[in-house]
């Protein structure tokens, strides 16, 4: 790529190995090679600089054909059947076969052995379960805790993992409520649903990156299945690169009667849940509080699934979660996982928590007539479009630095490459600081270093991965370093 004389500086890329820069077919870093000078260009609102605008990436064939046979009519069968095991309450009966979270335990480990009969073995099923200690006051005796996780594992990076999650358990307004009817058909039947849908389709496709399908029980008492799974992974060692947690996803229209059936909210934190007093202290130096896996995640989402494939609008909001409310995502986010919630963009709380009964002539309870099964499908094209992007791209970059050893006036990055065998090279992403979203894209090669002209005291900068085919990773945000 040439220069642009117009610029106010040049941009120049340098190797800190011998290894040759191995282009893109897609051309994401077609022509990019070590001290390859990157074209400038204008990007709209913001000055000039290196690079060119950074764009989407585009669903591929098998995406769209994948996210083409999400069948709405399977997502309402799920609501419907959970729905109809009366109630869902994690204090409820564990072992009538008809009724209660036992039942739905059942059903559910059921379909996904179903599913996993298409995996050729790469899908395996288990009830994880645990006993969860009296936790006054919503768990007032010691209780049996099970989530229902099928895997499906990748084909050549089996080690890096992707969750995606919805809790099966249900309540009414008294939380403590075991035997009154809590059908919790949104709230969230849906979200299991969306877990199911695509773990019945992925299962027969293979996938480079493991794909975590779960159901998950205790939420509703206090996020307790969740925090115990994601606690089993952390004393694992397992390589959770992102996770989503589905929960609320099930309707398109608000309580005052209006609907938006091509919007869902994606909630991603900020400054992160697990931050150490020493991290903290060199965000509060050098800014990133915008910049959490967390956030790069919810970028992600919103590049790979806001299109045309999936219909849908993913409207990210900078909140760990909704005022009073918390779901699945931040038990991971406790464990330093990066983490985010889908939910429906407007919300009817006469459908949510509530006992079933009609007042004043209004119908409360949450029922499955209140949900929209064409919106959930659409829900399900977001998440399937993201683990997909996810699961087929490179993993995000580790031990990504930003050199901070002398003053100066352009960036040296860093980092460690990747293992993965389609690795194509890596990406600069730069922004204004003051820009929500990348808007600038270098590419560099496949190399471990690039210095940029360009001051790193006035823009934020950060590193993706991109393999052969033009799937890119998740932005890694950098963190200074004096090597």
């Amino acid at each position: 790529m040439g220069i642009d004389e117009s610029t106010s500086r040049r941009a120049f890329i340098t190797s800190a190995t011998a290894m040759a820069a191995t282009p893109l077919v897609a051309g994401s870093l077609a022509g990019a090679a070590p001290a390859q000078a990157a074209g400038s260009a204008q990007v709209a609102g913001s000055p000039p600089g290196p690079g060119r605008p950074l764009t989407p990436q585009r669903p591929s064939r098998a995406l769209r054909a994948l996210l083409a046979d999400i069948d709405p009519r399977r997502i309402e069968a799920i609501v419907r059947r959970l729905a109809a095991f009366g109630t869902r309450h994690t204090l409820s009966s564990q072992d009538d076969p008809a009724r209660g979270i036992g039942a739905a335990r059942d059903w559910i480990y059921e379909q996904f052995v179903g599913y996993a009969g298409a995996s050729g073995g790469r899908m395996t099923v288990e009830k994880q379960s645990y006993l969860q200690e009296a936790a006054p006051p919503r768990i007032p005796t010691p209780t049996v805790i099970t989530n229902v996780v099928a895997t499906l594992r990748g084909t050549t990076s089996p080690e890096r993992v992707y969750v995606v999650s919805g809790h099966y358990d249900s309540r009414v307004t008294d939380v403590l409520n075991a035997t009154a009817d809590a059908p919790g058909a949104n709230d969230d039947a849906s979200g299991v649903a969306v877990a199911l849908e695509l773990a019945r389709l992925m299962a027969s496709r293979p996938i480079e990156a493991t794909v975590v399908f779960t159901a998950v029980a205790g939420e509703e008492q206090g996020l307790f299945g969740s925090a115990f799974q994601a606690r089993q992974y952390k004393a694992a060692g397992a390589d959770v690169q992102g996770m989503f947690s589905d929960d609320i996803v099930g309707s398109s229209t608000a309580d005052d009667g209006t609907r938006d059936r091509r919007t869902v909210r994606l909630f991603v934190e900020g400054v992160p849940t697990s931050e150490t007093p020493e991290q903290a202290t060199v965000r509060q130096s050098v800014g990133g509080e915008n910049d959490s896996p967390s956030r790069q995640l919810g970028r992600f989402v919103r590049d790979v699934a806001d299109n045309d494939a999936t219909g849908m609008r993913v409207r990210v909001i900078y909140r760990r979660d909704r005022y009073l409310r918390g779901s699945d995502h931040i038990s991971y986010l406790r464990e330093g996982y990066p983490a985010a919630r889908f939910t429906e963009p407007n919300e009817d709380f006469r459908h949510q928590h509530q006992d079933v009964r009609v007042e004043n002539g209004v119908q409360f309870g949450d029922l499955p007539e209140f949900c929209d099964f064409e919106y959930i499908a659409r829900v399900a094209r977001v998440n399937g479009a993201a683990l997909w992007s996810l699961a087929q791209a490179p993993g995000t970059p580790r031990s990504v630095r930003i050199l901070t050893a002398a003053l100066t006036n352009d960036t040296t990055l860093r980092w460690t490459r990747g293992t993965e065998p389609d690795l194509a090279g890596y990406e600069v992403v730069w922004r204004e600081t003051t820009a929500p979203e990348w808007t600038h894209v270098i590419p560099v090669g496949d190399v471990t270093e690039a210095t940029i002209d360009l001051s790193k005291d006035n823009v934020f900068f950060g590193v993706r991965a991109v393999d052969r085919e033009g799937h890119h990773s998740p932005v890694a945000f950098p963190v200074p370093a004096t090597s």
